[in-house]
């Protein structure tokens, strides 16, 4: 087996949209990635794509009893509601709701597909924003992961943005665009609204293909505007921080999906501390929310850590009652 080819216009594509720099650095990490775990060289180790070792997770899920149970978990997609207070935040976005959705790996299980659209439903919101992980695999063939993700796309209303994690590949970029979803890489947009302005920025994997750049993510934005950074991992929260960002949202780390009662995960597979591996968190004064994402990764099973998908609500008032709610 060799690694999957990519066409010359898509290259060419890939190089208009990104820079020459970018779009070849990328290309050549994934096409030397693929090329390891087809010969099994044990170089560009991945824990998704160490096959005997899911066997062995199932295995022992199975003879615990708790296989089907964790398999039905997948499908219980809670809705959390989450509030960030910015005291600089312009008075035409008070109010502004975000959905978030992270980790859909949406060609892991298809029954996890149908429930997350289903909840998306019941959610109201003004825009949405993806922070990667959207295939199952960390390499091989995007098409079927590409076909599942349009499908859910036509059930998101307003702009929807993204950012890529250490699951995607570059080349889904022309795709997810022509879907309807403005992809960030090391890039930011301008949201306005009656005449004020926020900023959206978003910077490529910064945990595996490690091609992030958040200088250049929020280049040209002024100094005293709101700065929501996207990101698949928490790991360069410090950077973020240090930058002056307001808001950072993420995922990848699953919230570790199979965790102890009482939700002690595991792992996180996340070079960062324990404490922002999900939920709502602040480092200095930005504040940040990890999602544990909608899908499950290596095997589709979640234990005492329920799959979620997130409405974060900007506001410039303090609030009265608790930060976050499922419902």
């Amino acid at each position: 087996m060799t690694a999957y080819p990519i066409a010359k216009e898509l290259q060419q594509r890939l190089e208009q949209r990104l820079g020459t720099v970018h779009a070849r650095q990328r290309l050549g990490i994934e096409n030397e990635h693929q090329q390891h775990v087809f010969s099994r060289s044990g170089k560009f180790f991945h824990l998704e794509n160490w096959y005997s070792l899911h066997a062995v997770i199932r295995q022992c899920v199975r003879m615990a009893g708790l296989h089907g149970r964790g398999q039905t978990n997948t499908t219980k997609i809670a809705v959390r509601q989450h509030r960030f207070f910015l005291r600089q935040l312009p008075e035409a976005f008070n109010g502004l709701r975000i959905l978030h959705l992270s980790d859909l790996h949406v060609d892991m299980y298809p029954p996890a597909i149908h429930a997350l659209i289903e909840r998306l439903q019941e959610v109201d919101y003004d825009l949405c924003v993806m922070t990667g992980d959207y295939r199952a695999r960390t390499f091989g063939d995007i098409d079927h992961a590409m076909e599942v993700l349009a499908s859910v796309r036509s059930h998101l209303r307003g702009p929807v943005y993204g950012v890529l994690g250490n699951h995607d590949s570059i080349r889904m970029v022309p795709a997810m665009e022509d879907m309807g979803i403005s992809m960030l890489l090391n890039e930011n947009m301008a949201i306005e609204k009656q005449g004020q302005t926020i900023y959206l920025a978003g910077i490529d994997d910064a945990h595996f293909f490690r091609v992030d750049n958040i200088e250049k993510s929020l280049a040209s934005i002024p100094d005293d505007s709101i700065r929501i950074l996207l990101s698949h991992t928490p790991e360069v929260y410090r950077q973020a921080a240090h930058a002056g960002c307001d808001i950072f949202l993420c995922g990848h780390t699953h919230g570790g999906q199979i965790c102890l009662p009482g939700g002690m995960p595991l792992t996180l597979d996340s070079r960062c501390p324990r404490k922002l591996g999900n939920g709502a968190w602040q480092y200095h004064r930005m504040q940040g929310y990890t999602s544990v994402g909608a899908g499950t990764s290596i095997v589709n099973i979640r234990l005492n850590c329920m799959p979620e998908i997130t409405v974060h609500t900007l506001s410039n008032k303090k609030p009265s009652t608790a930060m976050s709610s499922f419902c």
